[in-house]
């Protein structure tokens, strides 16, 4: 019998099949924890990272599926998405936006990179429209982690303030990138 494939393993881990599961970890683990560290730049914390992903694969079985893409895809993106989220519950700053950790791995598709790049060109060129205040509150609040607490009593104004300019960011970020969206000839958010 040749290779199983990821979407076999897949379906066997609905089954609750743990050695589908193991394969699947034998084959991810590397490429997981490597792009992880990229983004964390802690060994413990990329660790987690990869637990996380096979942790959500095993619990929440049915969350992909082909339309999703392709399936090592589709689990970086989940690897992603732990990282942001053991920042942000460890209160450790996120990398900048602009910086290569937001690059689509290897494996991914010429077509998907292309992609990668135009969407983040376009949610930098949005980024860089907000005013110094706005820009300042979100870094704070969506790439550092900060509390919206914390961040009224850093720059000394009302915490209904500091609502209000991540609301009114959050519009004018929304419409930019719309715009930036149709441009390049695509769906809207």
């Amino acid at each position: 019998m040749g290779t199983i494939s990821d979407l076999e393993l897949y379906e066997r881990i609905q089954q609750d099949d743990r050695e589908a599961l193991e394969i699947l970890y034998d084959r991810y683990e590397k490429l997981l924890y490597s792009f992880s560290y990229k983004m964390l730049q802690q060994k413990e914390l990329a660790e987690d990272a990869v637990q996380e992903v096979f942790i959500k694969i095993w619990r929440k079985k049915g969350l992909y599926s082909q339309e999703k893409g392709k399936f090592s895809s589709w689990m970086l993106t989940v690897a992603r998405n732990a990282c942001i989220d053991l920042l942000r519950k460890r209160k450790i700053p996120e990398m900048e936006l602009d910086q290569e950790t937001f690059q689509p791995a290897s494996e991914d598709n010429v077509e998907r990179t292309v992609e990668w790049k135009e969407e983040r060109e376009q949610l930098l060129s949005a980024v860089s429209s907000l005013s110094e205040e706005q820009r300042h509150i979100v870094d704070l609040f969506y790439f550092k982690g900060t509390s919206q607490q914390k961040i009224s009593d850093l720059c000394g104004v009302p915490l209904g303030t500091v609502k209000g300019r991540i609301r009114l960011a959050l519009q004018h970020l929304r419409k930019k990138y719309s715009e930036g969206r149709d441009k390049y000839g695509q769906e809207p958010m």
